[in-house]
Order: C-alpha cells, then sequence, then structure tokens
C-alpha cells in the first residue's frame, strides 16, 4: 500500500511547552487511521499539523518533517491553501456556516475559482451525495443550514469538506457531540470514503476506533506510544501503558 502522508521526528512547541514529543508515523492510502488517548494527550494537536492548522496558533513552533505524498509540507514552496484543499478538515462541532445548504457546498469549489453554474450545481450535488445527505436535503438547498439537525449538519460539512474534492480527510472527533443514530450514520459514510479517500480520525470512543479504524495509534503526554493495526492494538497490545488505557484503568 503506497503511503500518503508520513512525519519524521515531529516535535510541537507552544512556547517553551513540547506539546508532541517526536512523532514518527506513516499513515497509507486509502486507509482509516484513528487517533486514541486521553484529553490533553496530544492527538488533536498531532491532527492538526497535518493540514498547517497549527500555523494560526501564536507561539506555536514545528520541528522535523511532514510529507504529504512525498512533499515536505514545510517546504518554503509548498503552498497552504492547496495543502489545506488537498487534506480537509472536520471538526468536533458542526459548524456551518449562516447561509443557504447550497451554498455552504459550493463555497469552497467557487473560492478556488469554479464559477459555472452547471458545474457547481453538480460538485454540490456530488459531494453532499457522498456524505449521504442528498435526498434528505435535495428539496430545500436554498433553505438556511442552520436549520438541519446535529447529524446532518455534520455531515454537511464532510460534503463541505469533500466539495473541494481532497485527497485526505481529517476529523477531530466528529460524533463526539452527535446521539448515536447520527453517530452510526457518521460511521458508515466512513466506512464508504474509505474507497476513495485516506481518513484520519481523532476520537474519544474506543468502540468506534475498533468499529472503523484499519490502524490505529495510541497518544498519551504528548507522546506516541503505539501504532498499528487496531484489532491487534486492541487484543495484544505491545505497550502496558496502552493496555491500561484500552481496559480503562486510565484515562
Amino acid at each position: 500500500m503506497s503511503e500518503k502522508m508520513k512525519t519524521e521526528n515531529l516535535h510541537l512547541f507552544y512556547g517553551e511547552k513540547e506539546a508532541l514529543k517526536g512523532i514518527d508515523i506513516s499513515i497509507g492510502e486509502k486507509q482509516i487511521v484513528s487517533l486514541i488517548g486521553p484529553s490533553g494527550c496530544g492527538k488533536s494537536t498531532f491532527l492538526r499539523c497535518l493540514n498547517r492548522m497549527n500555523d494560526l496558533i501564536k507561539d506555536c513552533r514545528i520541528e522535523g518533517k511532514i510529507y504529504y505524498n512525498g512533499l515536505d509540507i514545510y517546504a518554503p514552496s509548498s503552498d497552504t491553501a492547496t495543502l489545506r484543499k488537498n487534506v480537509g478538515m472536520v471538526f468536533q462541532k458542526p459548524n456551518p456556516f449562516p447561509f443557504s445548504i447550497f451554498e455552504n457546498i459550493a463555497y469552497g469549489p467557487k473560492t478556488h475559482g469554479m464559477r459555472n453554474k452547471v458545474k457547481l450545481q453538480e460538485t454540490v450535488e456530488k459531494a453532499l451525495s457522498e456524505a449521504g445527505l442528498w435526498n434528505e436535503v435535495k428539496d430545500r438547498l436554498n433553505s438556511s443550514a442552520m436549520g438541519l439537525s446535529g447529524g446532518q449538519m455534520q455531515r454537511l460539512c464532510i460534503a463541505r469538506a469533500l466539495a473541494v474534492e481532497p485527497d485526505v480527510l481529517l476529523l477531530d472527533e466528529p460524533t463526539s457531540a452527535l446521539d448515536p443514530i447520527s453517530t452510526e450514520k457518521i460511521e458508515e459514510l466512513l466506512l464508504t470514503l474509505k474507497d476513495r479517500y485516506t481518513i484520519v480520525i481523532v476520537t474519544h470512543n474506543m468502540q468506534q476506533a475498533l468499529r472503523i479504524s484499519d490502524m490505529t495509534a495510541f497518544f498519551l503526554l504528548g507522546e506516541m506510544v503505539e501504532y498499528g493495526e487496531t484489532t491487534k492494538m486492541f487484543y495484544s497490545p505491545q505497550d502496558k501503558r496502552t493496555e491500561d488505557y484500552i481496559t480503562g484503568r486510565f484515562g
């Protein structure tokens, strides 16, 4: 399986505080990778490194290398706008824009220069279909996105990320604010998207990691303690700290 993203000896500092301590990870193409660990362990910080969202945080400094398709994303020639188009992000709380459903999805493609109305309509329909939302909203595309349920809003945000045709999808606890039925829909959706995208997901829900991910990384106090096939990690972890976390002894 070809490698989609890789980090080498990645350290991240907020001022003097070291939040990530030498992370080495290889993320394969068209896989779902779960990042697990207790609150404050660095998993969301690591996720935000993968599309340079941490650039927006004051006094944040990174050492080490991050590669996307073999290219160093922190190289001077790297364009962050292009990177974030290719490596999309969906956040914990659904955050639709206060526009219509259609305009929420069309926003990204328009920003990247798409003006043709027919092409925009096709893009919106494709993204909403991929996110499993088209049949629920096709008759009210001009209605406000704020009128959707929480689960629908989160699928809208996934559709919005898909509309710019990314390669990698980063999700930061996308179901933590949702009810069990909405959570199940998102999980089913991610399993179908895996055929076309590489997905990295931060989750507090270990059963979710076990249900959907091919690979899992366990973070603790800024270190990546263990990384491997999900079933192997859950049923025969190599590190005592992983075992203690998975069996509920802490965290």
